[in-house]
């Protein structure tokens, strides 16, 4: 059969018509649905599938849309918006779809369709130096890989930025970000940050319009930080933190002269030229107010003569707001209302003065008060120790079960616990839980522990040679578990004993050993202590003469208590010590001029009488230590029955016989707010004397002054006292009888010291001071003038590591030339001196 070409191509379109309508038949019966929008219809979920979110949980991204297999939804409807809206919220995708792939007897099939916002590959930083730049990437060290670049994140980057330069003085700081993809696959990308400080804008001057009443230059020295530039500050940038604060200070001043009233109306900053703005204040002064008649309501536990006799406001004072929130609240330097009633239980008190009536320049007061029950403590617990034994700590506090509420004890209980030196004092803290409805009251008290074992390695030059020392000091000591391995963490701890070993040596001319230990409460119960040290030295004169020199072993014994009279910040100590010299040469080659050769016996006992109310024993900002120290021998020379000349020389200097009086005060005054300006001052007396004017003063235990007082050896009793400034030991008095300077037997010195508090961290505490000094020490009675003395000055810095103690640097320059001996066998030091330490306080 014949087929032409004509019926070829018909049979074909018929072929091909007949498949695409079998197919545009099934489409249609499986997979879409002819939605009128007019009219929606409802429909079960048979299945989702989520689609393009490759770094989420689709099952928690399926609850946060709304939507689950199962739901009946109307399409188009609500639900279906509502779960694109969900979705949106979590600003975590670019674009967000639902769309249906299929449906099947009213059941459909929907597709969530999420393309997510990239992340974080890394970031560069352009347009600064490299030094710059790197400071910038620390500041930003949030920026962390995989976080998601929102708007958000964009934008608070270059916010910070902004602020980041601004405190240092660029104003006009510009930031571009900008994203650019690295990783496909993993959707990762690079953000580029160029960064434009622009010049460095400074105060040309600050305006202040409307006072009449305060002169402009009082009110620019309430600014603190906010200065204009001069040839002397160089220090002159706009923080508006700052000068916010400095706009606060402006108030302060004028509510503390009466002026209630006083109002900043606006601020302004205005550009003066390319490098520099001019800052304009308008303000409101107001009248001037005073006191006139104060009234107490609601006191019944004390009379109104008696609060305001601790008030000490009288009618016609000056209006200041800040003294009568102080009287009634918180009094740095004295009593205020608020601790009479807390220190007596009345936890929940409560003082609120009310203005009643205000009358040209005149102010009437009524001061109401509500008193409450006194509260009773409960419980007193302690957080936060994970070294100290809790029974080391609770023996320090003040306030116990069963007793007042009271927040002197509260502030004293803190006191103890920073002295103790086991925790940082900046981190403690008490948390008072009031239960009104018992009057009770729980107390929480809040520790952090810090590192306060040390080694000690330190060292010092003078007379010519370098000492060493190196030790171990075990500050929170626990001798109980010493047979206790599994206690240990890692040695025996937390019972606040101290043990330390020490050995110190220059070589083959000096070494020296000791051992010390001592317990705070001995016995547990009484804050009773108990201190025992033994030690052996040896002194050799030179190298080349080995067998002259000066060998000492001594113990040490000591108990001390705390006393509650005059009131419970007093203590008494009694030291016994007993010392033994063995002086080696002979009457042409000594060790030392002044101390006799042969063995000597030295048998002295101490008493302390002292007050300590030191608030910190680092860096104390408040407080005063104060100590009379009585020193004695035997009087041998009044008990023999022989005279001076019937003696033997080796018998008139086989016991040692002295008297030692010393008087040292050291006070800490804070200067600012915030306590990190402090002022300390001191004063230190010391005198020695004798029983019988034919023995005289012996050699032994003398004064000697000069330097950083840092070699810590004590080679004959020596009490080494610093002034910096001079060189080491350069002040000792001259002695015409033996031609050569020799310790003094009596001294004075004045300290004065500035400290400014750089780093509170307790793992690295440093603080910066300035220093004056005064002192000197004289061989005679006789000889002593108060007021005539060496002067220095200087200037240092601390840092306190907790494995190695006290470290510093001070620079000192000594104002008056030190007397030299005739023999010209001593040189002047220079005037200015260097003195480093390590491990020891001067």
């Amino acid at each position: 059969m014949r087929i032409s070409l004509k019926h070829l191509l018909v049979l074909c379109s018929l072929m091909l018509l007949s498949v695409l309508i079998s197919n545009g038949q099934q489409r249609d019966t499986l997979n879409f649905i002819q939605l009128d929008y007019s009219f929606p219809a409802t429909y079960e979920i048979d299945k989702i599938t989520i689609k393009g979110a490759e770094h989420y949980d689709k099952s928690v991204l399926l609850i946060l849309s709304g939507l689950y297999v199962g739901q009946s939804v109307k399409i188009p409807g609500d639900e279906i918006t509502k779960a694109v809206t969900n979705l949106w919220k979590q600003k975590l995708f670019e674009d967000v779809k639902i769309s249906i792939i299929g449906a099947k007897d009213n059941k459909v099939h929907l597709q969530i369709f999420l393309l997510e916002k990239p992340r974080i590959a890394c970031f560069t930083i352009k347009g600064l130096s490299k030094g710059k730049a790197r400071d910038l990437y620390e500041e930003l060290s949030g920026l962390k890989t995989g976080m998601i670049i929102t708007d958000n994140l964009m934008n608070t980057t270059e916010n910070r930025i902004i602020k980041y330069f601004g405190q240092k003085g660029y104003l006009n700081t510009s930031v571009n970000i900008t994203h650019v993809r690295s990783d496909y696959a993993k959707n990762l990308d690079t953000l580029k940050i160029f960064v434009d400080r622009g010049r460095k804008i400074k105060i040309n001057k600050i305006i202040i319009n409307g006072n009449t009443q305060l002169s402009d230059k009082k009110l620019w020295k309430q600014f603190k930080e906010t200065k204009p530039k001069s040839k002397l500050l160089g220090k002159s940038k706009f923080i508006e933190d700052d000068f916010n604060d400095d706009k606060q200070k402006i108030i302060e001043k004028y509510l503390s002269l009466g002026y209630r009233d006083i109002a900043i109306l606006s601020d302004s900053v205005y550009k003066h030229d390319e490098k520099s703005i001019d800052v304009v204040i308008n303000i409101s002064e107001g009248h001037k107010y005073y006191f006139r008649n104060i009234e107490w309501v609601g006191n019944t536990k004390h009379s109104t003569a008696l609060l305001n006799n601790i008030l000490k406001i009288k009618k016609g004072d000056v209006y200041d707001q800040s003294v009568l929130e102080s009287k009634l609240q918180m009094n740095q330097n004295g009593l205020d209302v608020s601790t009479l009633y807390m220190d007596d239980g009345y936890l929940f008190f409560n003082i609120s003065p009310v203005e009643v009536l205000v009358e040209n320049d005149s102010i009437d007061l009524e001061i109401r008060m509500y008193e409450g029950p006194q509260a009773i403590i409960n419980k007193v617990t302690v957080k936060g120790n994970t070294k100290t034994s809790d029974h080391v700590i609770l023996r320090e506090v003040r306030t116990r079960p069963g007793q007042k509420f009271s927040r002197s004890d509260i502030t004293r209980t803190l006191r103890e616990l920073s002295q103790l030196g086991y925790f940082d004092p900046e981190q403690l803290g008490v948390n008072p839980i009031p239960n009104q409805a018992t009057g009770t009251v729980d107390i929480e008290y809040k520790v952090e522990e810090r590192p306060n074992d040390q080694i000690e390695l330190s060292g010092g030059f003078g007379n010519n040679m370098v000492i060493g020392t190196l030790g171990l000091s075990l500050n929170n000591f626990a001798a109980r578990k010493m047979l206790k391995p599994k206690e240990w963490n890692p040695i025996p701890s937390g019972d606040g004993q101290r043990m330390a070993i020490r050995a110190q040596s220059s070589g083959a001319y000096y070494q020296s050993y000791s051992l010390s230990f001592s317990e705070p409460w001995l016995g547990g119960k009484k804050p009773n202590s108990f201190s025992v040290s033994v030690s052996r030295s040896i002194s050799k004169r030179s190298v080349a003469n080995p067998e002259i020199a000066l060998r000492t072993n001594s113990i040490v014994i000591g108990l001390g208590k705390r006393i509650k009279w005059p009131d419970d910040f007093f203590t008494l100590q009694y030291v016994a010590s007993y010392l033994r010299y063995f002086h080696v040469g002979d009457s042409t080659h000594r060790f030392q001029d002044g101390i006799p050769l042969g063995v000597s016996h030295n048998f002295n006992f101490k008493f302390i009488f002292g007050r300590n109310s030191v608030d910190g024993p680092i860096f104390p900002r408040g407080g005063s230590n104060i100590s009379f120290t009585m020193q004695l021998s035997p009087p041998y020379s009044l008990l023999r029955n022989k005279s001076y000349d019937e003696l033997k020389p080796e018998q008139r200097t086989k016991f040692v016989e002295y008297h030692k009086w010393k008087f040292d005060s050291q006070w800490f005054t804070r200067l600012d707010a915030k306590g990190n300006l402090v002022l300390m001052t001191r004063a230190n007396f010391g005198f020695m004397g004798y029983y019988t004017k034919e023995y005289g003063i012996t050699g032994y235990e003398r004064f000697w002054l000069g330097g950083s007082g840092l070699m810590g050896w004590s080679i004959d009793g020596r009490e080494m006292i610093s002034l910096r400034g001079y060189a080491d030991y350069s002040l000792k008095p001259y002695s015409n009888e033996l031609r050569q300077t020799v310790g003094g037997t009596i001294y004075n010195r004045y300290t004065m010291e500035l400290r400014y508090l750089i780093s509170p961290n307790p793992s690295a505490t440093v603080y910066a001071h300035v220093f004056s000094e005064a002192g000197r020490a004289w061989l005679k009675f006789k000889d002593f003038n108060p007021f005539e003395v060496y002067r220095s000055a200087g200037f240092g810095v601390r840092l306190f590591l907790p494995m190695f103690g006290l470290i510093g640097l001070d620079w000192g320059y000594g104002f008056d030339t030190v007397d030299l001996p005739r023999d010209g066998s001593y040189t002047q030091p220079g005037k200015g001196n260097f003195h480093f330490m390590l491990g020891q306080t001067f």
